[in-house]
């Protein structure tokens, strides 16, 4: 391979951009291009720049550098990006608490002083004691990028796992932590990804990959393992419980149940197209028997299986089978036998949102993509329902058996995170602690509106913007949306959204088809052959806000992260004309090559994949690299990702920001902004507020806001 020097990368491909009243010249690095060409199916696809897939390889740094030139180069002549910066601080920089979680006589949470890089995890022992810190990441790394992935204690509360992953990688490195000294045993344990630490005994359950072959941050990931980690030996020492050599793309995880009896072992196919999976457990009161795994559910299908708890001998099971809004199911593990605890009803379980504690279940139902809750006993008979402050969204009340009180989250879009106590036996909750925000909330309003997508299908969306707002068809405004994965997208608060709202900005977030809002069924209408939907619905959702005039064309910009930007890639190749700006963030570019690294084969569950012929079809059809124009206008374009991205690797942004410098010749500014020891996000809170200000200032910029208007705090 050829290699090019910074300066020759630096000889510009010149155009030029609108910059507020002036007309200044814009010029990209000119990328080499090759002569590569793949064969699908009979079709042959160009992929000349597939030498920019090499994150080792001093020609993409090269390139990689000149980008960031160019782009920050362009940002620094923003008037206004240090003062949108300074106001992200200023909205940002209040205290941040998780909810506590009881071990024994500890309660455990993490606190965020307000602009601390990474949060603290502090103890204390009863509610109302003097806290400790446990852990501070903050002391771990120079620039405060290396991040607590994982901390799970032990059921005695004595030792806890500890998971760190630097900047920003999903690879994490584990330790075990005494309590008492809070001190560090010797061994450490590496190469884990995808993994929880399940405690049984003297040690625990965790999943890893063999050490990777080449890049660690790009190369494949295959032959997922399940170890069982001793304290006080070295991990070359770890016992090997379950492998399948045969089915390298598969997921194994385990967990344990809380009576540590249950060993329970998750397998997924994801990578062979399938979105469910098969569900083994250990019974360690059968040993020696009880160290075979038994099949609760032997094959993996498209049917999802998750254990909340054990009663005695019963597993408790969240699963969509038969039952496409979820339902909770016990399995005997005495008789082999399953019976329905609490059935499908007409509004969906939330993702994974059956908890356990104080023996009884609470489960967290979508309304309308807002959170009800119901508490049930262990025989499925509901004897509650939470009542919330608000309509909103709702999380937490886990805790332990013998709990009598939890604890829980609420949140909407003016409603910052609070933290609620909830009795159990009186079904009463009290405000915990609420967070004191730089921001006048009565002076916002949000609403949810209905729209309607090219197939006639009915699509929520929430709005959320200053009380008193004119449908002038004038609004800058920001569309949000993901649709894939059976993920979500509920109301909550971001200290993020504050400036804009504050300078007259429309945020809208659209549920679209392809996440979890409505169930399974929603969920597929937006998956493999029908990921078309998606977009169409996205289109539609911008297209209502021109028409309710609260916004237009040139006041409309669209965001989107991970699959999200796929999202905003899709639709800016089908309507370029719809939008001003375009925020594409980690986006899965490169839907032919997707499942070529680290975990990308997991995705073809949900979009399929280019080795199948009807699947390439589809694929072929939106994705973005491959459908970029010569001739159509497209949106000013700030493309974001990160060098530590092992999720979706930074190559996906690479080609296409490289892609489309190339073939759009109009005078909006294509830009691409690169992390460094940033992965799928942000790594710590100074790099997220500089990409929030240097997002937020692009999009206002480029839609003609010349300044900012002054602010008072609250």
């Amino acid at each position: 391979m050829r290699h090019f020097s910074s300066l020759q990368l630096l000889l510009m491909v010149s155009t030029s951009v609108a910059m507020g009243q002036n007309t200044q010249p814009l010029s990209y690095p000119n990328a080499r291009k090759t002569d590569q060409v793949d064969t699908y199916h009979g079709t042959q696809v160009k992929d000349p720049y597939r030498w920019l897939e090499d994150d080792r390889s001093a020609e993409t740094a090269d390139w990689v550098k000149a980008e960031n030139k160019v782009t920050f180069d362009y940002l620094a002549q923003i008037p206004y990006r240090k003062q949108m910066q300074d106001r992200l601080e200023q909205v940002y920089n209040y205290p941040k608490y998780s909810a506590p979680s009881r071990r024994g006589e500890w309660y455990y949470y993490s606190k965020n002083d307000g602009l601390q890089n990474q949060s603290v995890l502090y103890r204390q022992r009863g509610l109302d004691a003097t806290p400790e810190i446990v852990i501070d990441p903050n002391k771990l790394s120079t620039d405060g990028t290396t991040r607590l992935g994982a901390f799970s204690l032990s059921k005695d509360g004595k030792y806890a796992v500890v998971g760190l992953s630097k900047g920003g990688s999903d690879w994490q490195e584990y330790q075990i932590m005494d309590l008492a000294t809070k001190k560090y045993l010797p061994e450490t344990i590496e190469w884990v990804k995808v993994s929880g630490a399940a405690w049984q005994g003297d040690g625990f359950y965790y999943s890893r990959y063999p050490k990777p072959e080449g890049s660690a941050l790009a190369a494949k990931n295959e032959n997922h393992q399940v170890y069982f980690h001793k304290l006080n030996t070295p991990q070359s020492a770890d016992r090997l419980v379950f492998k399948d050599a045969s089915h390298p793309q598969r997921f194994h995880t385990v967990r344990t149940t809380d009576d540590e009896r249950f060993v329970l072992l998750t397998v997924s196919d994801r990578g062979q197209g399938k979105d469910g999976n098969a569900l083994f457990y250990m019974d360690k009161q059968l040993a020696p028997a009880g160290n075979t795994f038994k099949p609760v559910v032997a094959e993996v299908t498209d049917f999802s299986y998750n254990v909340v708890d054990n009663d005695g001998a019963r597993l408790l099971i969240l699963t969509n089978e038969k039952a496409p809004n979820s339902k909770v199911i016990a399995y005997d593990t005495k008789k082999g036998a399953f019976s329905t605890l609490i059935p499908e009803k007409p509004e969906p379980i939330a993702e994974n949102s059956v908890n356990a504690a104080g023996e009884k279940l609470f489960v967290e139902y979508s309304k309308d993509v807002t959170s009800k809750i119901e508490v049930f006993n262990y025989k499925g008979k509901k004897e509650s329902e939470v009542q919330l402050p608000a309509l909103g969204s709702a999380g937490g009340f886990g805790g332990e058996k013998d709990d009598k009180f939890v604890f829980y989250t609420f949140t909407s879009f003016t409603f910052p995170p609070t933290i609620y106590r909830y009795d159990i036996a009186t079904g009463k909750s009290s405000v915990f602690r609420a967070p004191e925000v730089d921001f006048k909330p009565d002076e916002y309003e949000t609403k949810q509106v209905f729209y309607t997508s090219k197939d006639g299908t009915k699509v929520p969306m929430f709005l959320t913007y200053r009380k008193g707002l004119k449908l002038d068809g004038t609004n800058p405004t920001l569309l949000y949306g993901y649709g894939g994965f059976n993920i979500s997208l509920p109301p909550a608060f971001s200290p993020f959204r504050i400036p804009f709202l504050e300078q007259g900005g429309v945020y809208a977030q659209a549920n679209l088809r392809g996440g979890s809002e409505y169930g399974e069924k929603w969920h597929e209408q937006g998956m493999k052959l029908k990921k078309q939907n998606v977009f169409d619905d996205f289109i539609a959702a911008a297209e209502y806000l021109i028409a309710q005039n609260y916004t237009s064309t040139d006041k409309l910009a669209i965001q989107g992260g991970s699959n999200g930007g796929l999202l905003v890639g899709a639709v800016m190749n089908q309507r370029p004309d719809l939008f001003r700006v375009a925020i594409p963030q980690v986006g899965v570019m490169d839907m032919l090559r997707f499942h070529k690294f680290t975990i990308g084969w997991n995705w073809i569950a949900d979009y399929g994949s280019s080795d199948n012929p009807e699947e390439f079809k589809a694929i072929y059809a939106y994705s973005p690299i491959q459908n970029i124009k010569p001739g159509l206008n497209y949106p000013a374009t700030l493309i974001t990702t990160a060098d530590h991205d092992d999720r979706v690797v930074p190559a996906h942004s690479f080609k296409y920001a490289a892609t489309l410098q190339e073939l759009y010749k109009g005078d909006n500014p294509v830009l691409i902004r690169i992390d460094t020891n940033s992965g799928h996000g942000a790594s710590n809170t100074k790099k997220n507020i500089e990409t929030a200000a240097d997002i937020y200032s692009f999009i206002l910029w480029n839609m003609g806001v010349k300044s900012l208007r002054e602010v008072a705090s609250k």
